[in-house]
């Protein structure tokens, strides 16, 4: 009996020392807390104006809104923002981004409208400081370059940043090159996560039993329920980012329930 007692003791030692987030203070997360960000900007659903493009960004940036956007490498190794590992559905060219140099891309348009690719340098030149910035990287390509050219960038950015990823190396890169920077660990429940990664991998991320090696201090979980390690994480102290709220979402319900919440489709209050 007591040798069992003794061992989920230990079993559970372990598990909250695998999950345990990193401190933040109140300075760190008051710029971010109470706050909505826009999904990939203030883009339209019919994409006129298109998801991570600079009107989308110039939009959320004039409506008072915090934006979340992603962040990838050309083949020359330049910081561009843009979301699908390949450039089919919003260009029309089956092929990966870092297949192409900066210059090449600007030669596509995104779904079919004016706007183009741009770089992270131009969107923050855009936002200008002027709201907070959700900064999502993207594991694919040399993802330690990504990191450390989207870092220098951010170090001359005069307004309030902070970082994630779903890929836990990534964020243990901040951590040990930039911990200074305040980062998350993105999470999604394992029947998502699923379809894109071994069984194994998804139940690890999605219980976050890699926060042992990448130490964030807000964890963004995509809407809907939450498993006990989750909230665990968020009882011991991370901040709580919702991604994605739509307008079928009940917001009132996740006003209460997470610090900030990235959004599309629909224009809610600026903070909450």
């Amino acid at each position: 009996m007591w040798i069992m007692l003794a061992v989920l003791l230990v079993l559970i030692t372990l598990w909250l020392a695998m999950i345990m987030p990193a401190r933040s203070t109140k300075e760190q997360r008051a710029p971010f807390c109470g706050r909505m960000y826009a999904h990939r900007g203030l883009f339209s659903a019919d994409q006129r104006v298109p998801e991570n493009s600079l009107a989308a960004f110039r939009a959320a940036a004039e409506a008072g809104y915090g934006v979340e956007l992603d962040v990838q490498l050309t083949r020359d190794k330049r910081v561009v923002v843009f979301h699908d590992d390949d450039l089919k559905r919003a260009c029309g060219v089956d092929a990966r981004v870092d297949a192409y140099t900066f210059e090449e891309l600007q030669q596509l348009s995104l779904f079919g409208t004016t706007e183009k690719i741009p770089l992270f340098s131009d969107v923050l030149d855009a936002i200008g400081g002027r709201i907070p910035i959700i900064v999502e990287l993207k594991s694919g390509g040399d993802w330690q370059t990504l990191c450390r050219e989207t870092q220098q960038l951010l170090q001359a950015y005069k307004g309030d940043f902070c970082v994630e990823s779903f890929h836990p190396m990534l964020v243990r890169w901040f951590y040990l090159h930039a911990p200074q920077i305040f980062r998350g660990q993105l999470s999604e429940a394992a029947r998502f996560s699923r379809k894109g990664l071994p069984l194994y991998q998804a139940l690890l991320m999605s219980r976050l039993l890699t926060n042992i090696l990448t130490h964030p201090q807000f964890i963004a979980y995509r809407v809907g329920p939450k498993c006990l390690s989750v909230r665990l994480c968020e009882g011991l102290g991370a901040m709580r980012v919702a991604w994605t709220a739509r307008p079928t979402d009940d917001h009132a319900a996740l006003t209460r329930q997470n610090d900030a919440i990235i959004f599309e489709h629909y224009r809610p209050d600026m903070h909450f």
